[in-house]
Order: C-alpha cells, then sequence, then structure tokens
C-alpha cells in the first residue's frame, strides 16, 4: 500500500524518452522495459523537494543482497547531481516498482568503503558508469535503497 493519496499522478520526466519508457513499464508490469539499455530498469517515484509533487523516473538498478542500488549519474554531461537525486535526498521515502511489484523503501547515499564496493557492483553491470565518471568533476553518488 502507497503511503502517497493514490488520487496523485505522478508527473514524467520532461526528456520524452525516458516518459515513454516509464509508461511501457507501467502499462507492462515490466514485461517491457525491466531488461532495457542492457541493464534491469525500475521505476522511481519520490516527492519534489520544492514542489511537493510526486515525479516518476526509470532508472537502471543493481542488487546488493535485498537491497537495490542506483548510480545518480545522469548523463555526467553537466558537474551537478540529477533532480531526482536531490529530490530523494530531501525525501528518502520513496517508492519503487520492480516488474509489478511496487513498494515503499528508503533511501541513502553510500559513503566510503560501501560506495567503493557498490560502485564497482554498478559499474561491472553498467560500464558505462566510468565514461560518466571521467566527464565530471563530481564523485557521482551511489544510492541504497531498502524496504521499510
Amino acid at each position: 500500500m502507497s503511503a502517497w493519496d493514490a488520487q496523485e499522478e505522478p508527473a514524467d520526466s520532461p526528456d520524452p524518452s525516458v516518459t515513454e519508457h516509464v509508461r511501457r513499464y507501467l502499462a507492462t508490469n515490466g514485461q517491457s522495459g525491466y531488461m532495457e539499455g542492457g541493464a534491469t530498469n525500475l521505476v522511481l517515484t519520490y516527492r519534489g523537494r520544492k514542489s511537493g509533487k510526486l515525479y516518476r523516473t526509470g532508472l537502471f538498478f543493481g542488487a546488493d543482497e535485498d537491497r537495490y542500488i542506483l548510480v545518480a549519474s545522469g548523463s555526467a554531461i553537466t558537474h551537478t547531481h540529477p533532480k531526482w537525486y536531490l529530490n530523494v535526498v530531501a525525501n528518502p521515502e520513496v517508492e519503487i516498482q520492480v516488474l509489478a511489484e511496487k513498494f515503499p523503501v528508503r533511501a541513502r547515499t553510500a559513503e566510503g568503503e560501501e560506495r567503493s564496493r557498490l560502485w564497482k557492483l554498478m559499474t561491472d553491470l553498467a560500464p558505462v558508469y566510468h565514461t560518466y565518471e571521467a566527464r565530471t568533476r563530481r564523485v557521482i553518488p551511489v544510492v541504497v535503497l531498502e524496504r521499510v
């Protein structure tokens, strides 16, 4: 059961390809869109830190035991964190959908040795993160999602 008002429709990404991916994922319970871009994907629903509105996006994820791992790379063309990440830091109680299962999770940013281990896990799954890392001056956050 979602902690959010079921009447509130989340806003989609301004990127049409992300919107199309998320809508296809939701319409098929992940049968189309779970494996996308060579990696497993989930749908993240979160609250805006300024607007208080719900937003959703599709993201690659990895698994670490019973936790879900995200990389806040954006395209790494800019030197700022993606908006979804800034919102999740401000409001860490979020919801994800993995295939047909939707459930609440709490997000936190991995630090130190944990971040190093999870960064390796994620770059093994999606080597493109190394390219993103080379393009930016920032440390790309690794986000841990744990069921609540």
